[in-house]
């Protein structure tokens, strides 16, 4: 069996970066979920290729606007929901349908230490592409397939989309304001979050096979469902339920388990109230001039607390609705009340601690120059994560992956010529 091999590009300044800038992965997704694994892998210096379908690549590169500018103030064909997952990647087109596709497909997995891939259940089979086709060529490969319902079960070969997922999973039935309500009913998460948290778990499930192969010496075959995922972060809203049976139902955004937790308006917008504990509420109302409240028998516990929240949350907005919500953070905050206003995505963005933590980078971008990413949220000391890599153009790196792979360049012509690359 052939041995690794690694990006030259990295290797070429002495260093590595990135305590993953050892392992090379070959990623076989588009639109979410996959491909945001396949972007924390490459953060954490991993050579991520990322295998597109010839001329039309990820689906989502399409998903706009707002697209990519170019120097001119052009738009390119780079959507900003692709932008947003495929950083640091290198891009390889190949035609899977095709055997001379899947060959090169082989030989890159011969050389690789993991596969990412969420095609349907038994598509990659079809292809010799499976785990257990690619196992015999590299007995030491992680292979992780993230589906909507994973490989067994009856809806296993069925398609999914997040949206979906949090419909079907539970999460709309306890996100969104009460039913009783002016704007009552179900709501999804305003981001994809089930497509996120599911290659969260991917990224904990491969680095977990990582770990146990440095002592077998064998590599993993690694099952993620969407909808698995999706129940399994139900947390206390789904251990409410089998504790005591009943059925939680939408609160808008007030907590239900701890109170105060709620948003609460103030003379010029709204802010977020987190009270956790009995101190941390003593200390509320004291801002708020209510000492009489602390030893209320009707809040004194968070259990009498949640029993007695709407007498509670009604003294808490009038108090609120007095002054403006700088004020309030301001008070709460230097009490160690845990507040904020409702930012918005250009607050947040220009909030100090988010720029103190370099949460906004600058990197270079082929057509448009600089472009912003959001840099990853981990940091370490000794192994810096790499994020200097724009996510790649359609087939930007097809002829330096293909030469890596000894291939020659009339054999490259070639297969462009055919359409397989």
């Amino acid at each position: 069996m052939p041995e690794p091999f690694y990006n030259i590009k990295l290797l070429k300044g002495g260093t590595l970066q990135g305590p993953l800038s050892h392992i090379r992965v070959i990623e076989l997704c588009r639109i979410m979920a996959g491909p945001s694994a396949g972007q924390i892998l490459a953060d954490l210096g991993a050579d991520v290729i990322k295998i597109e379908r010839p001329e039309i690549g990820d689906d989502c590169r399409g998903w706009g606007p707002p697209f990519l500018k170019d120097r001119n103030g052009e738009e390119t064909r780079e959507s900003a929901y692709f932008l947003s997952v495929n950083r640091g990647k290198r891009s390889l087109t190949v035609d899977l349908s095709n055997p001379e596709g899947q060959k090169i497909i082989q030989s890159l997995a011969s050389r690789s230490d993991i596969v990412l891939e969420n095609f349907r259940v038994g598509t990659l089979e079809r292809y010799g592409l499976s785990y257990d086709d690619l196992k015999v060529i590299n007995p030491k490969l992680i292979y992780c397939s993230v589906t909507g319902f994973g490989q067994t079960g009856p809806r296993r070969k069925q398609a999914a989309y997040d949206f979906m997922i949090q419909a079907m999973g539970g999460l709309m039935s306890v996100t969104g304001e009460r039913d009783d309500k002016p704007g009552g009913g179900p709501q999804k998460v305003g981001i994809p979050i089930i497509d996120l948290v599911s290659g969260l778990y991917a990224i904990v499930g491969v680095l977990a096979a990582l770990a146990r192969r440095n002592l077998s010496g064998k590599g993993e075959y690694v099952d993620i469902g969407m909808l698995d995922s999706q129940v399994a972060i139900l947390a206390n809203q789904a251990m409410n339920y089998l504790i005591s049976g009943n059925v939680p139902k939408r609160q808008g955004n007030a907590h239900p388990n701890i109170q105060p937790q709620d948003v609460f308006a103030c003379i010029d917008g709204d802010i977020a109230i987190a009270v956790g504990n009995d101190l941390q509420f003593s200390k509320l109302c004291q801002v708020l001039e209510s000492p009489e409240f602390i030893t209320d028998q009707r809040f004194d516990t968070i259990q009498n607390r949640n029993r007695n929240v709407d007498a509670l949350r009604r003294h808490i907005a009038d108090k609120l609705s007095q002054n403006n919500r700088q004020y309030w953070v301001e008070k709460l905050d230097a009490a160690g009340v845990p507040a904020s206003p409702i930012n918005s995505l250009a607050e947040i963005f220009e909030d100090d601690q988010v720029k103190a933590r370099e949460m906004i980078k600058h990197i270079q971008h082929p057509l448009a120059g600089t472009m912003p990413i959001v840099a990853s949220p981990m940091r370490f000391r000794e192994t810096p994560t790499k994020q200097d890599c724009p996510p790649p153009l359609l087939s930007e790196h097809s002829i330096e992956i293909l030469r890596e792979l000894d291939m020659e360049e009339d054999e490259i012509e070639r297969l462009h010529e055919k359409g397989i690359i």
